[in-house]
């Protein structure tokens, strides 16, 4: 009985993790447009009204699928995003935005299967990236 009561416990944290409180694109648009239009322009292209001073220029946001085989690649979005990882380019400097890094956590599938704990925040702009793939 004691097991029972454990794994009822253990799928109600798993059901509270549903797709129904995760994200969507609209809620990452609002944060793009705030954090990351300015570079990368209003539709994500790398056509901000910053983009021109900026060598290299910001990259075309809606090409990521394509530029990795066709799959939206999940993990690399989010390492890029977060600031953990940086290409080495001289003058490629992204900005890191610390409250994109807080608030509540959300499961999101890296790949195969694999959940990571994301700030809220941060999965709502990976919605948003995913969304104006093209």
């Amino acid at each position: 009985m004691k097991h029972l009561v454990g794994l009822v416990a253990l799928a109600g944290v798993v059901l509270a993790c549903t797709e129904a409180e995760m994200p969507e694109a609209p809620e990452g648009a609002a944060l793009f447009a705030e954090n990351c239009a300015m570079c990368h322009g209003p539709g994500g292209r790398g056509d901000g009204a910053l983009a021109a001073d900026m060598s290299p220029k910001p990259t075309d946001l809606t090409t990521i699928s394509r530029r990795a085989g066709g799959a939206f690649p999940v993990a690399a979005v989010l390492s890029e995003i977060d600031g953990y990882h940086r290409d080495p380019v001289t003058g490629a400097e992204m900005p890191e935005f610390g409250l994109l890094l807080e608030g509540p956590l959300v499961p999101i599938d890296v790949g195969d299967g694999v959940f990571t704990p994301t700030p809220r925040p941060l999965a709502a702009l990976l919605a948003y990236l995913e969304s104006i793939q093209r």
